[in-house]
């Protein structure tokens, strides 16, 4: 018999999302890059004699830095995000084995998890709770392209490989506390229904029901993701998972995602929309590595907004602290866009 659902960690974020547009934080990567840290710090006392080279695997930093993590939480939440993501975006032990770690990935999870969860309570307030996204990221392989430009139906990793790596990830992240859980990035969606599938399988087992984002990636002016997909197909291939918003991230800044993100705002009428792109384009001269400065980013931003597409907005890479407040600042004349409840819906939620 399967488990009764018990409650939703994050009850009030569909009131607040019917309510206002809702701000989550910016890129993690790009604030760690400007600690500037060294192989030394990556390793901490622990794994000083591990074989491999650690430097760059920022989620490893959960154990070995996490004053630094507490730091970039604190500076997003300061900033007005209310949801922050855990740094677990490349923590699975598939992505973990690059580095040798594969057997710490399950308590990377935990303890990014309760780092978040810890410095969200420290800000939340009954007028403004924070929520704690626990995120699953993208991983080295991918289960519908092949690596070998010789063999197209070569593949260096399987579904059920996939799902069981998740399913540790999610797991982890459960058991750390987050709100709810942000499958991001998604360049390949076989992979993101690897991850589906497995939160799926993970709260029929726990009894425990929390919500799901879910937010792909458009790679280039084709308008499709990776494995082919354009948005629209996109959404009808994970719409069965029943995500509280879907939405983009990542690759291109908000100039250049604005066709894409209108026409998902679209299709996907019965569920709210996400959006936090890149700070424009890549620009090594920047502080950030990318184009757009703080105000850029909030008038895209607020266009956006304006437009009536947005009910979740932030920033991925090149977006700090100060790209949140002006997006936070800019957006919040407006109300977030109305969600439709269709037959479908309906259908899907009973």
């Amino acid at each position: 018999m399967k488990p009764t659902p018990a409650y939703t960690r994050a009850t009030a974020l569909p009131q607040i999302l019917q309510q206002r547009i809702v701000i989550i934080d910016g890129a993690m990567g790009t604030m760690i890059q400007r600690y500037k840290l060294t192989e030394a710090d990556y390793r901490g006392e622990r794994f000083k004699d591990h074989p491999k080279d650690l430097k760059g695997n920022n989620d490893l930093l959960v154990l070995t830095r996490p004053d630094v993590i507490r730091e970039i939480h604190a500076g997003y939440l300061a900033a007005g995000a209310d949801i922050i993501e855990t740094n677990t975006f490349g923590t699975t032990s598939v992505a973990q084995e690059d580095y040798g770690l594969q057997a710490h990935a399950r308590e990377m999870n935990v303890a990014a998890a309760r780092i978040a969860k810890e410095v969200a309570a420290q800000h939340s307030t009954p007028d403004k709770p924070r929520f704690v996204a626990g995120a699953l990221g993208p991983t080295p392989r991918t289960a519908s392209i092949s690596p070998d430009v010789n063999d197209p139906g070569a593949r260096n990793i399987h579904f059920d490989e996939l799902k069981a790596a998740y399913y540790e990830q999610a797991e982890g992240l459960l058991e750390g506390g987050c709100d709810l859980f942000l499958v991001e990035t998604i360049f390949d969606t076989l992979n993101a229904k690897a991850a589906i599938f497995a939160l799926d399988e993970l709260m029929e087992n726990t009894g425990e029901r929390l919500p799901v984002i879910i937010s792909g990636t458009v790679t280039d002016a084709s308008g499709r993701i990776l494995s082919g997909q354009t948005v629209s197909a996109f959404w009808h291939s994970v719409r069965h998972a029943r995500p509280i918003a879907v939405g983009l991230n990542c690759a291109l800044g908000a100039a250049l995602m604005r066709p894409y993100i209108e026409e998902l705002s679209k299709v996907a009428a019965d569920t709210w929309i996400s959006c936090y792109p890149n700070a424009g384009l890549p620009n090594p001269m920047s502080d950030t590595g990318f184009d757009e400065t703080p105000e850029v980013t909030g008038a895209l931003m607020e266009e956006f907004a304006k437009s009536g597409f947005l009910n979740i907005a932030g920033g991925c890479c090149g977006t700090t602290p100060d790209h949140i407040a002006a997006i936070a600042k800019r957006v919040s004349a407006y109300r977030p866009r109305h969600k439709q409840d269709t037959l479908f819906s309906q259908l899907l939620a009973a």
